[in-house]
């Protein structure tokens, strides 16, 4: 799809467009009728939902020609190479309430935002990170049997979760992380990416992380913190305290 977006720009440097498709130039392949058909049937769908548009930036067949070259140039530019990112900028267009046409900067934002691309926003992530971590123990079988509420979820929680214990992170850089963990995935659905299924793990091994550099020997039993899984809802310092304290009542400090 990027080489035919590319192949679709009349009239430019078919050179300097080969290079950005990573491939030779060929003066008789920068048109292609099927990229133009993709762009002529993007064009008509929004004229039909900006009807100022007719009255406005595109008055002639040469305005609307000239346009179209501009967006798709704008699109190999900025990435957007599938029907799916297409797809999204024009949804995200039908829930505008500008009459009028958007710009291709405008429009290549709609088609990466990952509310329309995938359903959900960061807030809602955030929401579900803190459904799991409140009831995850009220299912067994681990993350891949908790019921998610979709499948994308699993991922960018999890993994959110995971790096939460293992860096420490506070609540905003907990936001940070997960936003983009759903960046990623908009992409790469964007792209055509399947969403794969949770995956149940044949075995469950317990990640450490080591807390004492140069333990004593005497002291091994306390050298290791527990993984999110054996956490659960208590936080890392909440451990910490804890083991102290039990250490202390045992005369150990």
């Amino acid at each position: 799809m990027n080489l035919q977006l590319i192949g679709a720009v009349q009239n430019r440097d078919g050179e300097a467009l080969a290079k950005m498709a990573g491939g030779s130039y060929q003066p008789d392949k920068v048109i292609n009728s099927e990229a133009e058909g993709l762009v002529d049937s993007l064009f008509r769908q929004l004229k039909q939902i900006f009807p100022a548009s007719t009255q406005t930036n595109l008055r002639t067949d040469a305005d609307e020609k000239t346009a179209k070259r501009q967006w798709i140039a704008a699109f190999a530019e900025n990435g957007i190479i599938t029907k799916e990112q297409l797809s999204a900028g024009v949804r995200h267009a039908r829930a505008s309430n500008s009459p009028f046409w958007p710009s291709p900067g405008q429009f290549i934002k709609w088609c990466k935002d990952s509310s329309v691309v995938l359903g959900i926003t960061i807030d809602d992530v955030m929401k579900e990170f803190h459904r799991y971590s409140k009831e995850k123990s009220l299912h067994a079988g681990g993350p891949a049997n908790f019921p998610w509420s979709r499948d994308v979820m699993y991922w960018i929680v999890t993994e959110t979760r995971t790096q939460m214990f293992r860096r420490q992170l506070g609540d905003a850089e907990v936001e940070k992380f997960a936003a983009k963990k759903l960046d990623e995935w908009a992409n790469k659905v964007a792209a055509g990416e399947k969403i794969p299924s949770p995956i149940i793990a044949i075995e469950s091994k317990k990640e450490v992380i080591q807390t004492c550099h140069n333990p004593d020997a005497k002291d091994h039993e306390f050298r290791y913190m527990p993984n999110a899984a054996v956490l659960g809802a208590m936080t890392p310092a909440q451990w910490l305290m804890q083991e102290y304290k039990r250490r202390k009542s045992a005369g150990m400090v």
